[in-house]
């Protein structure tokens, strides 16, 4: 019985891989309006009939134009481009197929041949810089392996990372960059058990010569980042694991990164993205605060900052303006990849945030912070499994960027009006005088504090007010 039911799921394999391969659109696909040469090169526009996105207004009707976010218009002193520093993902944006643990993929770009060959990695180069020029936006983020394929050996590896690395830093001219680039240690098989946390010596090795190689692309790109995030690098049982000595080598690991970021001038930023969980049951960088006290533990803290990705965040627990936050306070906010989940499921869903409130309370803490430059807002973000037309593609991006762009005008608003950092500022007025200064300056004793508690009595305790703070809040949005 064993057998047969094993034999009906191979020929359901069997079934569906043949119906995708002819699904999936031959080398040169043309339906959009693109054309091949003979030798297979791909001629012409990518995207012809989607012009330069441009600003319209909040009273625009046109999916392809902005409403909220003019790059021009100036904010507290910083022109709007410069506060949101936009950035494409290129894995989503060209890599995302629409596939997930139920489903076969279902986006098949004009542009794709099915292959992960290094003239299709170059064609979605080109593509990838058509995207953004027609965005007007002048940023993007890469893995390694999402740009070129992976060789037989590091050797041939590296050799294919070049070859495409040359046509992007061709194309990019003298306008674009990248926010960040970073090392895929997560989808091979030999990261298995993680990359600098694996058990296996090999691997930890491996790992270390990728980032190398990786760190010195970036730089070569021009990049202003290098983001580490550690998918493997946590556990799935502690039956069997060691955390001490993983968290040790980790740090080892992060060591040898900052010195060799020295050796190479590398000018960059280097940014820790925390993740509670998924793939690893749990990750060693849960959150903001977790990722907080490993740098200030190994001596990190001025090496690093955090990316911090709200739908990470939400996974955690928290909200994203709470990650930023935590990372704000403690001078580490360096990059927020800009997503958000879905409060029906418990995954990285990885949609555009298109949630008004929370983008405010984002950029709130955005100006507080002076800005995230070098950092930025990076659109770690998909198309939905059901969204498979090119044009949503821009739609997506789009509404991140209104959103974020309307979170931002929302947020200097509310700190010009000043009503709710009023409200927040008269919670804490019992502490202006001479004993709450002594306690903000560590010189009250507990001594000292029980006699003005006998002193004093029972204490008033105040209203918070948080229905107020809400309704102002919201009178912005």
């Amino acid at each position: 019985m064993a057998g047969k039911i094993l034999l009906i799921f191979l020929c359901m394999n069997v079934i569906s891989f043949s119906v995708n391969a002819s699904l999936r659109p031959h080398a040169c696909a043309v339906e959009s309006g693109g054309k091949c040469s003979e030798s297979g090169e791909w001629k012409g526009e990518f995207f012809p009939g989607i012009p330069k996105i441009k600003y319209e207004g909040p009273d625009s009707q046109n999916p392809l134009a902005y409403r909220w976010y003019n790059a021009e218009e100036v904010i507290f002193g910083r022109k709007m481009k410069d506060w949101l520093r936009f950035s494409v993902a290129f894995w989503h944006t060209f890599r995302g197929t629409g596939v997930d643990p139920f489903g076969a993929p279902t986006k098949y770009w004009p542009w794709e041949d099915g292959t992960n060959s290094i003239a299709m990695a170059k064609r979605r180069m080109r593509a990838n810089f058509e995207f953004i020029n027609k965005l007007g936006i002048d940023r993007w983020c890469f893995h390694d392996r999402d740009i070129a394929p992976e060789g037989k050996t590091i050797q041939e590896t590296n050799s294919n990372l070049d070859e495409v690395v040359k046509l992007a830093k061709e194309l990019q001219g003298d306008n674009i960059r990248p926010l960040w680039g970073t090392a895929q240690l997560f989808m091979h098989p030999r990261y298995m058990h993680g990359g600098c946390t694996s058990s296996e010596l090999g691997v930890y090795v491996y790992a270390a010569a990728q980032v190398k190689k990786a760190m010195e692309v970036t730089h070569y790109l021009g990049g202003e980042n290098y983001v580490f995030w550690g998918g493997r690098e946590g556990y799935q049982t502690l039956l069997n694991t060691d955390m001490e000595y993983e968290l040790d080598h980790m740090a080892r690991f992060l060591e040898a990164a900052v010195a060799y970021k020295k050796k190479i001038g590398f000018k960059g930023t280097l940014l820790i993205e925390p993740k509670p969980q998924e793939p690893t049951k749990h990750q060693y960088d849960w959150d903001a605060a977790t990722t907080t006290n490993f740098l200030q533990r190994h001596g990190l803290i001025g090496e690093f900052k955090l990316n911090i990705e709200c739908n990470h965040a939400t996974l955690s627990g928290h909200s994203c303006h709470h990650d930023v936050e935590t990372a704000r306070i403690n001078g580490l906010l360096g990059n927020i990849d800009a997503n958000s989940g879905d409060a029906q499921t418990g995954w990285d869903t990885d949609q555009f945030l298109t949630d008004i409130g929370e983008a405010t309370m984002i950029m709130i803490s955005v100006i507080k912070n002076g800005g995230l430059e070098p950092g930025g807002l990076n659109f770690d973000a998909k198309l939905r499994r059901e969204s498979t037309d090119v044009e949503d593609m821009f739609i997506a991006h789009i509404v991140g960027m209104d959103t974020l762009a309307r979170g931002l005008r929302n947020a200097a608003k509310l700190i010009e009006d000043g009503s709710l950092s009023e409200l927040t500022h008269r919670r804490y007025e019992s502490f202006e005088n001479e004993l709450g200064a002594l306690i903000e300056a560590g010189r009250a004793s507990f001594e000292m504090l029980e006699k003005k508690a006998i002193e004093w009595g029972e204490p008033k305790v105040a209203s918070a007010k948080q229905e107020l703070a809400e309704m102002i809040f919201q009178s912005f949005l």
